[in-house]
């Protein structure tokens, strides 16, 4: 099923639709996985630890929020493709991440890691017919399809490669002077 395929506006996950082409989700999906292998690594590492601003992630908690995000939102998916309509709460991000220890981690573990997560949220998709994909759930007052969740998932990626990209890969320069 494509993008223009979800039949309710998604709400508060507008802006991670956004940063996805209408195309079919298992293509979105594949082209977020080789997105992921043409990162510089080298570049990216040269950072560190370093952040853009005060109180702002490292890159590395970034890969792991996009990790512990993804999971999170897959198990919303799996519940909704399963016709599980009980109302689920919301989550902190903000919690888990103040949780996460990927100062012992590097960051080509953090993407493989990120890349097997998404593996098998495609593997889950693969699982439904579109009438599981359509199904819809109200998680904290928020109305969405599986199919929604599924582009969002892309999407959040993709708006996050972007503040590295912009705000991140700048400190790169500074940092070598």
């Amino acid at each position: 099923m494509k993008k223009s395929d979800i039949n309710q506006p998604p709400c508060y996950f507008d802006k991670y639709l956004d940063f996805v082409e209408d195309v079919e989700l298992s293509e979105a999906f594949v082209q977020s996985k080789a997105e992921l292998e043409t990162l510089n690594f080298n570049e990216l590492e040269q950072i560190g630890d370093t952040v853009y601003a005060p109180g702002k992630w490292t890159i590395k908690d970034i890969f792991q929020h996009l990790i512990d995000g993804e999971r999170v939102l897959a198990y919303r998916v799996l519940r909704i493709g399963r016709n599980d309509q009980t109302e689920l709460p919301s989550f902190d991000q903000d919690l888990f991440a103040a949780n996460v220890n990927t100062k012992n981690r590097t960051l080509r573990q953090l993407v493989s890691e990120l890349g097997l997560v998404r593996e098998a949220t495609r593997l889950l998709f693969e699982s439904f017919d579109d009438e599981a994909s359509l199904r819809a759930l109200t998680i904290n007052g928020n109305h969405m399809s599986a199919l929604a969740y599924g582009f969002a998932i892309v999407g959040h990626q993709r708006y996050h490669l972007q503040v590295i990209h912009e705000r991140y890969l700048p400190l790169k320069a500074a940092l070598t002077t």
